[in-house]
């Protein structure tokens, strides 16, 4: 069986464009186009619904005491169930990660996403209502909403980014959109701690968000497209670039292989690196601020600033080490596979590390644990271009769908986390129960780290295509056109042939002809 002259070329320049024949003109995409707006659009949902994620663990104070605001006239509630009320989010969170994906997979993300958004935002908007009208059972109930509609939210926008994502541009892409959740955390904490304190009291921070969310929604319906194809502004070469550099140029329903992806071990792989790494950053999100006040004596002032701290190294570190995995990858400086695993290794081991030694500095070097900390945020946001891009090298047509399973499977342990720490941290003020809590940390790093290394790939799997006729191929031949459609001079003649549908059988069928051959890269 033999290769279409323009399916090898096409295969050489994905990996190494410095390599392609001379005969063959390359197409390079766009330096600003349409699939870097889309990208745009991504990060800035991430940011704000992140933003109305976290709005409400600073509000609730303010909700809950009449001294944070300058306007005496803002309402104040003595609700009991506080922790009820902040954990609600989650209740809905976990539950719609599949059905979301198998519904985006059916009906377009596109349409689902500004759904899922325009809930969220509603939502975030009635939380002062809801309180005022119907109390702390009203708050759940918005809050549960949220969580419903943002739990479809990560296997979209993988979904979007295996039609949007050119491979040579994966890395970059990817750690560019889901950053946007970092940055949401940047600036939600102290921005709504400054409202809240303002004239206009905590319900101005919840219609503030919730007002953003509905902007994005109306961006994203005139801006957004579910893939190349349907975008009504894309130029011919961007589509062209983007569909050849992913080995398709039309959508095609896929039935999700569900046996063979749950008998994947590269799938599970992702999924176990996603649990450690996820366990780790749920270690240091909700204990951090706990540990900086009560085992290193910062005044609860500093504290917001200090926790935010790791945040800024995390985004900053995203886009510095995307940029080189690309690099890396692009150059053919290392493989695919062999960059996934080195940057998912500085996002596990590295925090490993570092959360170990915060275990053993005295109280009296302080300092040095807070940069410690600042670290180790910049050395998760290695995961960023290591394993969660990496379901779109597995499967473009059903990385969605692996998305809500891993992402489902991850918020049940980040859930988890909590609670151990609750159950070993029984002293606060003991910092040996902080260690244990930190060494353990590290094993689970460490573990999962080490089953990624051992059965992690980056090839795209057989079953990405299953439901697909695959079994022959027709003889033909490639044309070359440039992006304005022009044929490209002196290519030598080249002999396709058709592959039979019994491997073993011999071939059928010579074709002599002009190979013209068009690569967009």
């Amino acid at each position: 069986m033999v290769n279409s002259a323009a399916g090898a070329i096409a295969k050489s320049a994905q990996l190494d464009v410095m390599k392609t024949p001379p005969n063959v003109k390359l197409h390079i995409g766009p330096l600003f186009g349409c699939r870097h707006a889309q990208i745009i659009l991504y990060f800035s949902l991430m940011t704000i619904t992140y933003c109305t994620r976290t709005v409400l663990s600073v509000g609730i104070v303010a909700m809950t005491n009449n001294s944070t605001s300058t306007n005496t006239d803002i309402p104040t509630y003595h609700w009991q169930n506080q922790s009820v009320v902040l954990s609600a989010f989650f209740w809905g969170y976990v539950v719609l990660q599949i059905p979301a994906a198998m519904a985006g997979k059916k009906l377009g993300a596109k349409w689902l996403l500004v759904g899922m958004a325009t809930v969220d935002s509603v939502s975030c908007l009635l939380v002062p209502v809801s309180a005022e009208y119907l109390g702390s059972n009203g708050v759940i109930v918005c809050r549960v909403a949220q969580g419903l509609a943002q739990g479809g939210i990560s296997p979209m926008l993988h979904m979007l980014l295996g039609h949007w994502a050119p491979p040579s541009e994966r890395s970059v892409m990817g750690s560019f959109a889901y950053s946007g959740s970092v940055f949401g955390n940047i600036i939600a904490l102290p921005l709504t701690g400054l409202i809240c304190s303002s004239c206009w009291g905590w319900p101005a921070a919840f219609f503030a968000f919730g007002a953003l969310g509905l902007l994005w929604v109306i961006a994203w319906t005139l801006l957004g497209a579910d893939r190349p194809g349907l975008h009504r502004g894309i130029t011919s070469c961007e589509k062209k670039y983007i569909e050849s550099s992913l080995g398709h140029t039309e959508h095609q329903e896929h039935k999700t292989p569900w046996r063979r992806i749950l008998r994947s071990m590269p799938f599970w792989a992702v999924t176990v690196s996603f649990v450690g790494a996820n366990w780790g950053s749920s270690v240091l999100q909700t204990q951090t601020p706990t540990y900086l006040y009560k085992i290193l004596d910062y005044d609860i002032k500093s504290n917001s600033l200090l926790s935010a701290a790791p945040y800024v190294a995390m985004l900053v570190g995203s886009f510095l080490l995307s940029v080189i995995c690309d690099w890396l990858i692009n150059r053919q400086i290392v493989s695919r596979i062999a960059a996934r695993k080195i940057f998912s290794t500085i996002g596990t081991i590295l925090p490993a590390m570092s959360l170990t030694a915060i275990g053993f500095i005295p109280k009296e070097e302080a300092t040095l644990s807070v940069v410690i900390l600042i670290l180790n945020g910049a050395f998760q946001s290695g995961g960023f271009c290591g394993y969660q891009v990496n379901h779109m090298d597995l499967s473009p047509n059903h990385c969605g769908v692996l998305m809500g399973i891993t992402n489902g499977t991850t918020s049940v342990f980040s859930i988890i986390s909590p609670l151990i720490v609750q159950f070993i941290v029984t002293d606060q003020r003991n910092q040996r129960m902080w260690m244990t809590i930190f060494i353990t940390t590290a094993c689970v790093y460490l573990a999962t780290d080490l089953f990624y290394l051992i059965f992690g790939s980056a090839d795209v799997q057989p079953w990405n295509d299953q439901g697909e006729d695959d079994s022959t191929t027709n003889s033909t031949t490639t044309a070359v056109t440039t992006c304005t459609g022009a044929p490209l001079p002196n290519v030598p003649p080249t002999k396709t042939t058709a592959a039979p549908a019994d491997a073993q059988s011999n071939v059928s069928s010579t074709t002599d002809s002009r190979a013209n051959l068009n690569v967009y890269i």
